[in-house]
């Protein structure tokens, strides 16, 4: 099968779509586990590194020091932190995002049903008819080789995509993507120009919202717009051809996320050695690993580093209903986060 997929999350249109470069200074970066400092200072030793062999699962992460999160933000693995108590309107997300996509469609939930935590979350919303998106991103001022970012998110208990052709649901972290403070949708990873991973919900396969895959672009990407990486080990497009993800690859089965509920998702994305085949993307749904792709190429040059992460949705088109989505404690770090507790 041949496709093209229309990259539209919102780590792949903010800039390009909205403009961006002047939403703000970066707020809440950690000195720890980083690689370049765009300041020319020494960075801290990476912390964060995984080695080949199992990876760790459940409540064994940087949460479980912190029940609630309560503090979390002060850990130095953790590179950032959202909760999204401090924010009263959509232009306070500003505080801590360097791009808040579509404002207008962004609301600050307070209800209990809409709030994994706490008191706050970030309502979604996709209004019917056509192409529409929103999200936030953060740029990270320390580039690295290894990130984790762990968010939760619920879908629209009544989410209706029939004829979408293209649903992004996601949180990703990418290197490079945005050249000049624009992205680069539909230019291919070459090695040396950028990687991008994204966690999402896929509309080819499965009830909705999907099964969830890893929307990838990397130097050896089948098609112009990346490749989507089912647990399974498939690829589309092109499904017959297998992936190369080594002798240590497992495959597992997919899964589709329930809707109207909460979930802890989270990625990790670790650069290769240049040269070599170590690098690695990795799935976790509720603390348990769904997806784990070793024996990755995602660089051929040193300088290639994770420098954005971010979280939205888009959707093309949204011809049936309004739909939403809500994000709620967002973290990132150098290494395993583990859920909420």
């Amino acid at each position: 099968m041949r496709f093209r997929i229309v990259a539209r999350c919102a780590v792949v249109v903010l800039c390009g779509v909205a403009g961006c470069g002047d939403n703000g200074t970066t707020v809440g970066d950690a000195d720890a586990g980083g690689t370049v400092r765009r300041d020319g200072s020494p960075p801290a030793p990476d912390t964060g590194a995984i080695e080949p062999g199992a990876l760790p699962e459940g409540d064994t992460g940087i949460a479980a020091r912190y029940p609630g999160d309560v503090g979390i933000e002060g850990d130095p693995s953790v590179v950032f932190f959202d909760d999204f108590e401090a924010t009263a309107s959509p232009a306070d997300l500003r505080d801590r995002w360097d791009v808040v996509w579509n404002e207008a469609t962004l609301r600050i939930a307070e209800e209990p049903a809409n709030v994994n935590a706490g008191a706050r979350a970030v309502e979604m919303i996709f209004p019917r008819g056509g192409e529409v998106g929103n999200g936030l991103m953060k740029h990270l001022t320390v580039e690295r080789e290894v990130l984790f970012l762990r968010f939760y998110s619920k879908f629209d208990p009544a989410l209706d995509i029939t004829g979408a052709g293209s649903f992004h649901n996601c949180g990703s972290i990418s290197a490079h993507y945005h050249v000049d403070g624009m992205s680069t949708p539909g230019v291919p990873a070459d090695g040396t120009n950028k990687f991008l991973v994204s966690y999402e919900a896929t509309v080819w396969s499965g009830p909705a919202p999907g099964h969830l895959i890893a929307y990838v672009y990397h130097p050896e990407q089948r098609d112009n717009y990346g490749d989507i990486f089912f647990p399974t080990g498939e690829i589309m497009p092109n499904t017959s051809l297998p992936g190369d993800f080594g002798d240590d690859f497992v495959p597992r089965p997919n899964i589709t996320p329930e809707l109207g509920r909460w979930h802890s998702f989270e990625l990790m994305v670790r650069a290769n050695t240049p040269g070599r085949r170590d690098g690695r993307i990795a799935m976790w749904l509720d603390g348990r690993l769904i997806a784990d792709f070793p024996n990755m190429r995602l660089r051929d040059v040193d300088s290639l580093l994770i420098d954005y992460l971010n979280v939205g949705g888009y959707i093309n088109p949204n011809d049936v209903r309004e739909n939403r989505l809500w994000f709620d404690d967002v973290v990132a770090a150098t290494s395993y986060i583990g859920p909420r507790l």
